[in-house]
């Protein structure tokens, strides 16, 4: 039986490559730890003797090598080409995230022994942004908690889906807490009314009822709905025959708790109705620890 998926993630240190790849071993993918990219193709010829066993890889590579990025761009090239769905998963954070995670931990960068962690982690920067270039998708990790990017990978990728879709994704955010850095689309929704000046909403959120029917009242509402949704069918088509597999919009709101979560919700149920594969992740709804407080990840 043939390889049906594959994933490769590869990316900078300390983002959380590893965490990704417990996730794909979650949803049912067999996964190999830093596997020299030589070995990729004899493992999937393995993996195909299986019977079926194993229908579905997600390898994680190290790439920090001159040699080794080569050999992994020459690598995807040939996959993309064969008859599984490869998708190559780039993970990242923000410099300040991977500081602070390397320092809480007390681990050294691998390419900052003897320096500061900050040359190490531009220096790794700079030597995967070829890699970065090739990926299908682009995985910040800076804004997510464990659960969350764990329901991104199940969401995306339990029935993953048929080459040359799209995955949408619609994220609420604060903007007190800064931009996704992951968006492709940002929409400033703090011009509608706010629920937190109601008293009998201000501690409720976008997912109960009674934020959602105040929301709904405004024609204001509805109208950015329409100029919204009418902007994604145009786009969309063009992102499709482009060949894009992933596309996030980000809807912002000052706390990220009450209007961009409704709209992001209405613009999901608007997108499924048309059709598509929707995710919706809300990042600010809830107070959480993000990876920070975890031990980095190479």
């Amino acid at each position: 039986m043939t390889l049906k998926n594959l994933a490769i993630i590869t990316g900078l240190s300390g983002s959380g490559k590893h965490t990704v790849s417990k996730a794909f071993e979650d949803i049912g993918y067999f996964c190999v730890d830093n596997i020299p990219i030589p070995l990729i193709p004899r493992l999937i010829q393995l993996s195909e003797a299986t019977e079926g066993k194993i229908d579905r890889l997600a390898l994680v590579v190290d790439a920090r090598l001159g040699e080794a990025i080569h050999d992994l761009q020459s690598l995807v090239h040939d996959l993309r080409r064969g008859p599984a769905r490869t998708v190559l998963v780039f993970v990242e954070a923000s410099e300040e995230a991977l500081a602070r995670r390397f320092s809480e931990t007390r681990r050294l960068h691998p390419l900052a022994s003897d320096r500061n962690v900050l040359d190490g982690i531009r220096e790794e920067q700079q030597k995967l942004r070829e890699i970065r270039g090739l990926a299908d998708i682009v995985l910040n990790t800076s804004d997510y908690t464990v659960h969350e990017l764990r329901k991104f990978i199940e969401e995306n990728f339990r029935e993953s889906p048929r080459r040359g879709s799209l995955v949408v994704t619609v994220m609420s955010f604060g903007y007190k807490n800064g931009v996704p850095f992951n968006a492709d689309l940002v929409f400033d929704v703090r011009f509608l009314p706010n629920p937190h000046f109601e008293p009998e909403l201000k501690d409720k959120t976008g997912l109960d009822p009674e934020v959602e029917r105040y929301m709904q009242q405004f024609p204001d509402t509805q109208v950015m709905l329409g100029k919204i949704y009418d902007l994604l069918q145009y786009l969309i088509p063009k992102y499709t025959a482009e060949g894009k597999s992933y596309l996030t919009i980000a809807l912002g709101c000052t706390g990220g708790r009450h209007r961009s979560v409704v709209i992001a919700n209405a613009l999901r149920q608007l997108l499924d109705k048309a059709g598509l594969k929707v995710n919706a992740i809300h990042r600010d709804i809830h107070t959480a620890e993000g990876l920070g407080g975890k031990e980095p990840e190479s």
